[in-house]
């Protein structure tokens, strides 16, 4: 690993350049990049989930200047068993179409896991169902209990997304039969 003139480390991959920073530290052409690649990913990205993405750290994945990937892992609280709990909520993760299957999807979430497991009690995600193989594949487990949000009006069932939701243990004991609540935010909650 090497830090950057801006202080970022990078992590030299096969044909690319992973680098970890916060939102704080990256540039603006960084974060237009960013935002202009999960447009392109996800076919259309709104301001809601480009915010999700915000406030945490980000991994990208860059080929010489071209940002192909981008994954970031955002501090949320997570509701379980009577507890309050730290948890990094793995948001925008997105390959250039031309760049997928050549393993970057796994090194941004190589980068993210530890960061995760170094600085939360959990992780915790919502996989799209081509993703959910991907996800199972990395040790993430299927949380098989119902969820919710805690709203302005109260705690909310999203049963929506029961079933794609995923957590990465870390520290936490977790049974993952029972409820799982998300804190509140604008647009999906999960």
């Amino acid at each position: 690993m090497t830090i950057t003139s801006d202080n970022v480390p990078t992590i030299p991959t096969r044909n690319a350049t992973l680098s970890l920073a916060h939102t704080s530290a990256l540039s603006p052409a960084t974060r237009l990049a960013a935002r202009a690649l999960l447009d392109d990913v996800f076919d259309g990205l709104d301001d809601t989930d480009w915010d999700h993405a915000l406030g945490g750290v980000h991994a990208l994945l860059h080929d010489g200047d071209e940002l192909i990937g981008h994954a970031a892992v955002i501090p949320r609280r997570l509701l379980h068993g009577g507890r309050a709990l730290r948890c990094g909520y793995v948001e925008g993760v997105g390959v250039r179409a031309d760049r997928r299957g050549q393993g970057h999807g796994a090194t941004l979430m190589t980068a993210l896991e530890h960061v995760v497991r170094q600085a939360y009690e959990l992780g915790a995600l919502s996989a799209s169902d081509t993703a959910t193989g991907f996800y199972a594949a990395r040790d993430w487990h299927l949380w098989r209990g119902p969820s919710s949000a805690l709203t302005p009006a109260g705690i909310r069932p999203t049963p929506d997304e029961d079933g794609s939701l995923y957590v990465l243990p870390v520290s936490a004991s977790l049974d993952p039969d029972a409820p799982l609540t998300c804190d509140w935010r604008d647009g999906d909650v999960w």
